[in-house]
């Protein structure tokens, strides 16, 4: 799939007389089909035609019949067929826009409107016309990001459907130096091309050139270095050679400098695998790294793309000594403009990068009127556009104040990398490296690091370290909020009660803590083999059987353990403080009991169940935090409600995917008082309006697209995305926003399997309203002599591992069943392995799976107390405030 492959802008592989052939078969494609705006043409092109096949009329959509030869030129052609034609902005479409910095859907929308190429300017560049078209002296690598292993079971082989769930750009002057950008700014923790955390058998090395994985690049660079020949790398991954040779050429200086460092030191007499310090340089230490890596031999390997740390590592330093002595030896990155031009026509362009393979800079630094603020990288599980919409607003806010704001982000699916929105945009990696060299660069007055998710939040503490301003929060006191063991201690200080926890390095002293504070625990290893990263145990055999299957536990890989209280509820505070005072605290509320992360709960904003007393509990708790932390900008705390008992389970001091939807349904803009918070003496407290009005958020999932996955939620985010719908209360609110990302209605069947029989006992009442949707009802064997012996007529289907009839399978695959109601027992092995054939099915088959009791029961409620027809249409604004 386009959405899974790795591209690369402009072409390197095609012949002229190729890039020609296709070019002027879109042009030819266009005018038959009179477009008017923007349209994507795909090709398959045969790089390697044994022979040049005779074609009719230079396009080709389909073989000649046998014996056809009517209107066939005489000369051969190109061997290549039209794929599909999209005569609208397509995923591809954005990436050309941001890697040509052509601004395709502005143009198109003028072109709808009337207007010619000749009529309108080049908005990126500001002095040419919009019928120039892009050259480029540059080179962009795009990689997919992907998250399978989030996902339990889900075939890693990529294919026609689609898995990656974000994607990265990287820009360089070498294919080596993009490629490598973009291989870090997957934030994967990879230095590179030639990364070794993979968990490939050497002797699987063929197999998996052959089979299209996550893991492919990783696996070329591999099987380079162990000799495999180019020429069957290439027969095995269909991969053309001249990328294979660049990939070589990044190996092949990696091992060079393995062998100079092995040399070097065993001929010195510092070889103790010491750190080099090479700046001072006292007692030879320096002269070691010195003689190892000459300037140019440094320059040619940041031109190559290598980062600091990755250098480092090759040579027994830290990344900080790589940057001093690159800095002492005047290797700095050149700043360029990405003007459309390849510079041939001066431009005003704001879009930026940063490369080895320049010698001067296009413009001059911004100075203390500039703020640089961090964006969010790419889409991953866990963090998508909502930290996009903090960081645009961010921006946004710092225009107000009369602030330059330069963004650094590598995502080109983002509003924060268009290039109309910041006054600079660095299309760059979010490491320290990089952001460290465009603040030198810069010199601004600071960074902001709260408004682009986890990964900006995690450069904070380093950042400080080396001298660099960070704007709000000082990142010590970040750092004693991420930090377990130091947020612990604080809670403990304030008198806020937390869930019982430990880390352990040892099974036998993770099962005696387990036992003491009871089942279940919540478990989060620090380091994963396979599947989710937390898991709830219920017995000492499911945090045994944990262990062994899917983690380690040592002293290098210890693992908290968390006590994990049953049917809690969970509560999400948002707010902004300035100076350590709260400005504003907004507090929505989960609709499923605890034990759904976050990221894939619905959330209800006002808040239906809580009382004024705890409301006032958890604001109470906020504004201690905020003091003793001194906050100054966004921050966000997680609470659990148990038995009247408030408990925090984390707080984070940044924005939270959450702000956008509280700051829509609320009418204020979170993100706008923390930026006033930053440049004005003092922000006055902010009352939050008693809404009129229900809003409700919902999680959207991609199961259907992930082969083999298991559609249930759990501690472990599996949401790729999220709506919002607002109504007059919150049955209606619900109903809509489920409406909004389930394939359809129920209209012709429902099917449930509830695990145990407190499930079905507490499932009874919401069973008693099904009948009054009109559908047939349909269960497994104890679920279906359970709704029968209780009035509810239900029809028994067989499990499909029972293979008898009436299956289940085929009522799902005869389209008899619309909708699937699963609710397991607990954390019972067997049943969950009984049932997650049937989950999977129903997903293969298009059916939404519901598997938490209490979205389940608000569903049907809603559905039979509001129905389609009751649901009104308001826009957005009719509901404010």
């Amino acid at each position: 799939h386009t959405g899974d492959s790795i591209v690369v802008a402009p072409s390197q592989t095609l012949t002229n007389d190729e890039y020609h052939t296709l070019r002027k078969a879109s042009i030819d494609i266009v005018k038959s089909l009179g477009i008017i705006g923007e349209c994507n043409v795909q090709f398959a092109l045969n790089p390697n035609p044994s022979k040049p096949p005779l074609i009719r009329g230079g396009l080709k959509s389909s073989p000649p019949d046998k014996g056809e030869t009517e209107g066939v030129f005489d000369k051969p052609a190109l061997d290549y067929y039209v794929i599909e034609v999209n005569a609208r902005l397509s995923r591809s479409s954005a990436l050309a826009s941001k890697a040509t910095g052509y601004p395709l859907a502005y143009i198109a929308a003028k072109l709808a409107l009337g207007y010619k190429l000749t009529d309108l300017q080049n908005k990126v560049t500001g002095v040419t016309q919009a019928c120039f078209e892009p050259a480029l002296d540059y080179i962009v690598v795009k990689i997919p990001r992907w998250d399978l292993e989030k996902f339990k079971g889900a075939d890693q082989r990529l294919g026609s459907s689609m898995k990656s769930v974000g994607e990265v750009m990287g820009i360089g002057r070498t294919f080596e130096e993009a490629y490598q950008k973009a291989i870090r700014m997957l934030d994967l923790e990879y230095e590179g091309a030639t990364s070794e955390r993979l968990f490939i058998e050497d002797n699987n090395i063929l197999e998996n050139l052959a089979t299209p994985t996550p893991k492919r690049y990783f696996i070329l660079a591999r099987a380079i270095r162990q000799k495999i020949p180019i020429e069957k790398i290439y027969q095995l991954s269909g991969i053309d050679p001249w990328f294979l040779y660049r990939i070589k050429n990044i190996v092949d200086e990696e091992e060079k400098l393995k062998m100079l460092n092995s040399q070097t030191l065993s001929n010195s007499p510092l070889s103790g695998g010491e750190h080099i310090n090479p700046l001072p340089d006292k007692g030879g230490k320096g002269r070691v790294l010195t003689e190892l890596i000459t300037k140019p031999h440094l320059l040619r390997l940041k031109q190559l793309g290598f980062s600091d740390k990755k250098i480092g590592e090759l040579v027994g330093a830290t990344g900080l000594e790589i940057r001093a002595l690159r800095k002492k030896l005047g290797i700095l990155p050149s700043v360029l403009q990405i003007d459309t031009l390849a510079a041939e026509f001066p431009a005003k362009t704001n879009y930026l990068y940063l490369t080895y393979n320049a010698s001067h800079n296009d413009i001059e630094r911004t100075g203390k009127t500039g703020v640089i603020v961090l964006g969010s990288g790419p889409y991953r599980i866990g963090s998508s556009v909502e930290f996009d919409w903090c960081s645009v607003n961010t921006i946004f806010g710092l225009k107000e104040h009369n602030k330059k704001s330069i963004i650094i982000n590598c995502n080109p699916e983002t509003v924060s990398t268009d290039y109309d929105i910041s006054d600079r945009l660095y299309f760059e990696e979010l490491t320290f490296e990089r952001i460290t060299d465009i603040y030198e660069f810069e010199a601004p007055l600071g960074i902001i690091v709260s408004v682009g998710g986890q990964t900006p939040n995690n450069r904070a503490k380093a950042l400080h370290d080396h001298g660099i301003r960070i704007l709000g929060t000082n990142p010590n006191d970040i750092d004693r909020a991420e930090n377990r063991n130091k947020f612990s201690r604080l809670l403990d200080e304030l008198d806020i009660k937390q869930p019982a926890w430990k880390t352990f390095s040892t099974l036998e002293n993770a099962e005696k803590f387990s036992q003491d504070v009871g089942y279940p625990v919540l478990i989060r290893p620090s380091y994963v083999l396979s599947g989710a990263a937390m898991n709830i145990c219920f017995s000492n055999k499911d945090l045994e059987r944990y262990i062994k299957e899917a983690t380690l536990i040592s002293q290098e890989y210890p693992v908290t353990v968390s006590k994990f209280f049953e049917r809690a509820k969970e509560i999400e505070l948002d707010a902004v403080a300035q100076k350590g005072e709260v400005k504003v605290a907004i507090i929505s509320e989960h609709i499923e009991y605890a034990g759904v992360h976050s990221g894939d709960a619905s959330i209800v904003l006002p808040t239906q169940t809580l009382n004024n007393q705890l409301l006032k509990k958890m604001r109470v708790a906020a504004d201690n935090i905020a003091k003793v932390l001194q906050i100054t900008g966004p921050f966000n705390i997680q609470f659990l409600l148990r038995s009247n008992e408030v408990y925090i389970i984390e707080t984070n001091l940044r924005a939270s995917r959450t702000f956008p939807f509280i700051s829509k349904v609320t009418g204020i803009n979170l993100i706008k008082i923390f930026i006033d918070a930053l440049f004005d003496k003092t922000v006055p407290k902010i009352n939050v309006p008693k809404l009129n009005f229900c809003a409700v958020k919902v999680p959207q999932f991609s199961f259907a697209r992930l082969t083999g996955a298991d559609p249930i939620v759990g501690v472990e985010m599996a949401s790729t995305g999220e709506v919002a719908c607002f109504g007059k209360d919150m049955e209606e609110a619900y109903l809509k926003s489920l409406l909004s990302v389930i394939p359809q209605c129920p209209e012709k069947g429902i099917f449930l399997s509830i695990g145990g029989d407190q499930k079905k006992q507490a499932f009874l009442s919401t069973a008693k309203l099904l009948p009054r949707l009109g559908l047939p009802i349909y269960a497994t064997k104890k679920t279906a002599e359970f709704l029968n012996e209780n009035g509810i007529e239900a029809k028994m289907l067989y499990k499909i591992h029972e293979k008898k009839s009436p299956n289940v399978l085929n009522y799902f695959q005869k389209k008899k069943i619309d909708f699937v109601i699963i609710i397991t027992d607990k954390n019972i092995k067997k049943e969950l392995n009984d049932d997650f054939m049937i989950r999977r099915a129903a997903v293969d088959n298009n059916i939404y799976v519901m598997t938490k009791i209490k979205n389940t029961q608000l569903f049907i409620k809603s559905l039979v107390n509001k129905g389609l027809k009751s649901l009104e249409i308001k826009s957005w604004d009719e509901y404010k405030v």
